[in-house]
């Protein structure tokens, strides 16, 4: 892939890595202020990575560059745009403002045309994932951690919070994770559960059989909810409805700790009422046993921009064949390009700016933007 000096191949032989890329170098491992070196600390301790000075020594000796067929075509320089703990859920708005969630902080966070970055909302409900609709309101999924809400709310525009559902047939949501708009208003948002079923906040979402549901589900325009998956994925993350609005897009990142989950990136019939054709289930890209797709975007040439990868294997997942970056996939399951990003946990992406190329990646404790070519 793109990290060190060589670049494995399929056949077990390396070749010459590819002139670099001019990245300032400094930009990407000087920032280590005590918010970020607490967030590495939370994460490496979670999936079991190196300690914080080893992860620093290992940025100070990448190469990052330019490369053959297949990583960084369709993308110019990346850039910092934004700094905090730990983000997710990026989400552009009209008047060139970028919203992101700062979820170990609980905070979500505004960075405006300036550069300059501000706290939108705190305490936020744990928010991860973050949509607006067309009449500019903001849609968050807010999780279930520690001050988490387990629920999916709008924020008018005087300020004020609008719970759009907190259950569904009684019973508490998982915790809600990640959401997209349709052109008629129809919200379609995920409900997976990392970190295990049981705690202080135990899963409530089962079928008759016992089993734990970890489902998408539609808000309609009138308030109604409709369960639309349940098993047809495992641990649905990100989510996307591609041009024309003929596909849902799920991204299926089961992450363990049970055996033999699901990395797949997956691609469902969308029907004119909101609903899905279970039976059009389609497999577009395996990550098979390292680190699946986290949040996906509809990029402006219609093509899947899916977060994922990892640098460093972890105790759940390995590390060889896919990287940290973003995967470029096509809506008939190609896969096209990678953009790498030098931070591990790469969480999800959005495009906005003047022309909608500019894609805003939310991985480790920054936000970051590339123009999509």
């Amino acid at each position: 892939m793109l990290w060190g000096r060589w670049l494995p191949l399929k056949n077990g032989t390396k070749a010459p890595r590819p002139k670099p890329r001019q990245l300032t170098l400094s930009e990407l491992i000087v920032e280590n202020s005590l918010q970020q070196s607490v967030c590495f600390a939370c994460f490496t301790r979670l999936v079991g990575l190196p300690t914080i000075p080893a992860m620093y020594r290992f940025f100070l000796t990448l190469c990052i560059g330019t490369s053959t067929l297949g990583i960084g075509l369709l993308a110019g320089e990346l850039k910092i745009e934004g700094r905090v703990a730990f983000v997710e859920g990026p989400a552009w708005r009209s008047d060139g403002n970028v919203f992101f969630t700062d979820i170990e902080n609980n905070r979500i966070m505004r960075k405006d045309p300036t550069g300059k970055v501000h706290v939108f909302r705190h305490p936020s409900g744990k928010a991860n994932g973050l949509a607006f609709d067309g009449e500019g309101r903001l849609h968050a999924c807010e999780g279930h951690r520690e001050g988490g809400n387990r629920r999916v709310t709008r924020t008018e525009s005087d300020g004020s919070i609008t719970v759009l559902t907190d259950r569904y047939e009684g019973k508490r949501y998982n915790s809600p994770n990640d959401l997209i708009i349709d052109e008629k208003g129809r919200i379609y948002f995920t409900d997976p559960r990392y970190g295990g079923h049981d705690g202080p906040h135990p899963v409530e979402q089962f079928d008759d059989d016992g089993n734990a549901i970890e489902g998408v589900y539609r808000i309609d325009t009138d308030g109604s909810v409709t369960r639309i998956i349940d098993h047809e994925a495992q641990r649905p993350n990100g989510i996307a409805i591609s041009a024309g609005g003929k596909y849902l897009i799920v991204a299926d990142n089961h992450n363990g700790p049970e055996p033999d989950g699901q990395r797949m990136l997956l691609r469902f019939d969308l029907k004119n009422d909101g609903s899905v054709d279970l039976a059009s289930r389609k497999v577009l890209y395996d990550w098979e046993k390292e680190r699946g797709p986290d949040g996906i975007a509809i990029g402006p040439d219609g093509h899947i921009y899916a977060t994922a990868g990892l640098n460093f294997a972890s105790s759940l997942e390995a590390a060889s064949e896919h990287l940290s970056g973003v995967y470029v996939v096509s809506i008939e399951g190609e896969r096209l390009d990678m953009i790498p990003v030098p931070e591990d946990m790469i969480t999800n992406c959005t495009f906005g700016g003047e022309d909608g190329r500019t894609l805003f990646i939310t991985a480790g404790a920054k936000l970051w933007s590339v123009v999509i070519k």
